[in-house]
């Protein structure tokens, strides 16, 4: 037996490698021939390993043209740059901190965490799930379009077989299933930058985030961008390379799901939000990956800040992010598109028209698309928000947690929120990161409050 660990092996890297180069723009044409005359295969649809094991012939192949395809210059580079300085100049209305008095509250903060508490564990089930599959799981139930948990209870047994839930996540995120907040990699990393806060303060480095890493986080918990950093990290590979080095997953969706709590602490200062998020991101993304992050941080500032509403956040984090780069085109493009579709099917369906093909389902773009277009059609509603970002398909977990934590965020108080979503959770989260095993939601607010006004 042996074993196949997702998204490191080389034979699996150079397909979504070579996807990223399509996507950015570079010549990788030659070196594509090679791979395919080698015997290589495209990178797996879903999975992050293929099988069986590629012979130690075809490996030593991918790791030479992992690393010529990195030698490789994209076009789109200076419009798309990685470094903060360079970001900032890109951005010609950078937003500045507020100068009155900005009042963040515990009260916020806890409808912020249930919010993303809740909207994660509304997309676990039917994360994966192709979107196809996903209309067809909720309309069996009546439950089209989102306004209560998934259920495998009324689904035809032939659906269900062509469907299957999310294996690891069905168990514990169906509605009969559900006892609290069950452990997910979009909860595991906000509790670890409130613990990267209380270790290091807000003037943390890269290196600070590596250590805590190595110190305090699983690497199986760990997947995609980070698992590839985290594995660079253990070959010595340092900060910001790690996120450079055989790494495909550059532009991915997991700097966006770390960025919350920099937003949350950084109250009607969406500026320092997205900079705090960079110095996070760069770790293991660049360019629109990092823009995800900072974009994410700055839209919940301006949100914390409690003077704008959803759409004036959207617009205040498109100021961080630089105006030429495809994460804003994708921001740009879901907005319009909800502006201008009165069904919100018919929005998520010129999005996978757009993405769809190219795109794989945890790529930052399709999601950041997705993610503004359904806060854009949710306008502030809490179960119209995290519905419509789960029912778009792709990482559905990971938009449900983010667009629930910003319409958290805006509704202000847990009791604003309705109690079909907020109840079972049982203020209780479920986590490996040490020290927060089975911690509330309440308390998890008045930590996070302590960060917010730490000197």
């Amino acid at each position: 037996m042996t074993v196949r660990l997702t998204w490191v092996q080389p034979e699996d890297l150079v397909g979504h490698e070579l996807r990223q180069a399509a996507q950015d723009g570079r010549e990788a044409g030659e070196i594509e021939r090679r791979w395919y005359a080698a015997g290589g295969a495209p990178a797996p649809e879903r999975a992050g390993a293929s099988q069986p094991p590629a012979p130690r012939r075809l490996r030593a192949v991918a790791e030479q043209l992992l690393d010529e395809l990195a030698r490789l210059e994209s076009p789109l580079a200076a419009d798309e740059p990685t470094a903060l300085s360079a970001i900032r100049a890109a951005c010609p209305r950078w937003p500045s901190p507020r100068t009155r008095p900005v009042s963040l509250g515990p009260e916020r903060l806890h409808a912020a965490w249930l919010g993303r508490a809740a909207g994660c564990l509304l997309g676990k089930p039917v994360e994966k799930l192709p979107l196809e599959g996903i209309r067809a799981l909720a309309r069996a139930t009546g439950n089209w379009p989102l306004t209560t948990w998934f259920t495998a209870r009324g689904v035809p047994a032939e659906l269900a077989a062509a469907h299957p839930w999310n294996r690891r996540s069905a168990p514990t995120s169906l509605a009969e299933n559900i006892d609290g907040m069950p452990e997910d990699d979009d909860l595991n990393y906000p509790l670890l930058t409130v613990l990267l806060l209380q270790r290091y303060g807000r003037a943390f480095s890269t290196c600070d985030l590596a250590r805590l890493w190595l110190d305090e986080l699983p690497a199986g918990r760990v997947f995609t961008a980070e698992r590839v950093a985290y594995r660079n990290l253990l070959d010595g590979v340092e900060p910001p390379d790690t996120a450079r080095h055989r790494n495909p997953f550059r532009e991915w969706i997991g700097a966006q799901i770390r960025a919350d709590v920099h937003g949350w602490t950084h109250p009607g200062d969406p500026g320092a939000a997205a900079e705090q998020a960079h110095r996070d991101a760069v770790l293991t993304h660049t360019a629109n990956g990092v823009y995800g992050a900072m974009f994410t941080a700055a839209v919940l500032a301006e949100a914390a800040g409690g003077e704008t509403d959803v759409h004036g956040c959207l617009a205040v984090g498109l100021r961080v992010v630089p105006p030429r780069s495809r994460y804003a085109e994708a921001v740009r493009l879901g907005i319009g598109a909800a502006r201008a579709e009165e069904d919100f099917d018919t929005v998520v369906d010129r999005l996978h028209a757009v993405y769809g093909s190219t795109h794989h389902w945890v790529h930052v773009l399709p999601n950041a698309a997705l993610l503004a277009a359904a806060l854009t059609r949710g306008d502030g509603d809490f179960g119209r928000s995290i519905g419509y970002a789960v029912s778009g398909g792709w990482d559905t977990d990971s938009n449900g947690a983010t667009a629930g934590s910003l319409a958290g965020l805006l509704v202000g108080r847990p009791a604003g929120l309705p109690d079909r979503w907020t109840a079972p959770l049982k203020n209780r989260l479920a986590t490996s990161v040490p020290g927060f095993g089975s911690i509330g939601f309440d308390t998890l607010a008045e930590l996070t409050y302590q960060e917010v006004h730490r000197p």
